[in-house]
């Protein structure tokens, strides 16, 4: 099948709106997991992406402390070279293998980038990394001059084909920018977190740098399937417990769940579709990045790739966050 898809920047590769995010298909057993996840699972949900028209993945080092990028690999090893998706991954944050509870440590000395994305490179089974990320701002001392300037070395030599900033604000873009350009921004960003509508994507429209926004779904929060009691059940090792948007925000976050499903609805798409359009309303927005741990997850944002939200919409989703007080940041896009 195939989809629309849109410029990440000056890159030259043409990304479907939607792309899947690998985060949950870690597993469980570490800082940041969702629980436990059956790999057979993860790669039925890889390959229904792809086989439906998705032409990117994205993963990081961290997630599953090295699991996922090896279930992304399974997912993919038997597909022909013309078939592949895109592998976008991310480095900077350090674990300790021999305590998989510690958080990791914000790392991004060039040793450390360097022997991370040979380790990348050995887990995901390719020669490039089409998009190298750094997942946080190093809290190590490490200066942004001196990380930028290795993450663009990499791709100088060929080990990567882009090079990006995750989580990174609008003065270290420009700071990056001035050493040498910024490919991609992966922000946090749905109908919860608002805040880089503020300045960020506008920078980036400016300087020609592609936008792939993850959380759209809040992390499940604007599915239509959460409830008070399903965030109870959660399992003891879901980073979700502890997340105040699951917590304390949990009834106004779930009251604009409402909306969404109500526009989703009228619409004639699944609730998780309608989120992910609101993301990807915003000018310049690439894509997307939507997780899944199953193929039936795939099939209720996929319709995202090609959903557009109208006026009337995007109206009512403003209204609701003015009324719940549910997030932060800009309520609504320019006018379409």
């Amino acid at each position: 099948m195939l989809l629309p898809t849109a410029q990440l920047g000056r890159t030259g590769m043409s990304i479907t709106r939607v792309g899947f995010g690998a985060w949950a298909i870690g597993g469980g057993g570490w800082t940041y997991a969702w629980g436990p996840q059956d790999d057979d699972a993860s790669v039925a949900a890889i390959r229904h992406a792809v086989e439906s028209g998705v032409n990117w993945l994205d993963t990081a080092a961290v997630y599953g402390l090295g699991h996922s990028e090896e279930v992304v690999a399974r997912a993919l090893r038997d597909l022909p070279e013309a078939d592949r998706p895109y592998v976008f991954t991310k480095c900077g944050l350090v674990w300790d293998p021999a305590d998989r509870a510690i958080e990791p440590r914000q790392v991004a000395s060039p040793a450390s980038i360097r022997r991370e994305v040979e380790d990348s490179l050995r887990r995901l089974r390719v020669e490039r990394i089409d998009l190298y990320q750094v997942h946080w701002p190093p809290t190590d001392g490490t200066r942004l001059p001196e990380y930028w300037a290795t993450m663009l070395a990499l791709r100088d030599e060929g080990k990567i084909r882009a090079a990006g900033l995750s989580n990174h604000d609008v003065t270290a873009l420009g700071l990056a920018e001035a050493i040498g350009h910024v490919d991609s921004l992966q922000p946090p960003f749905s109908a919860i977190h608002r805040d880089v509508a503020g300045a960020e994507l506008g920078w980036c429209a400016a300087h020609q740098t592609g936008v792939i926004a993850y959380s759209p779904l809040q992390s499940g929060l604007l599915t239509g399937t959460m409830t008070a009691g399903r965030v109870a059940a959660m399992p003891s090792d879901d980073w979700r417990r502890r997340d105040p948007e699951f917590a304390e925000r949990l009834p106004a976050n779930l009251e604009l769940a409402a909306t969404l499903a109500e526009i989703a609805r009228r619409r004639g798409v699944p609730v998780p579709a309608a989120a992910a359009a609101w993301t990807l309303a915003w000018p310049g927005v690439t894509g997307a990045i939507v997780g899944a741990r199953s193929a039936a997850q795939v099939d209720g944002w996929l319709p995202a790739a090609t959903f557009v939200l109208d006026e009337q919409d995007l109206d009512q989703v403003a209204a609701a966050i003015t009324r719940t007080g549910a997030g932060h940041g800009p309520v609504r896009p320019t006018r379409i």
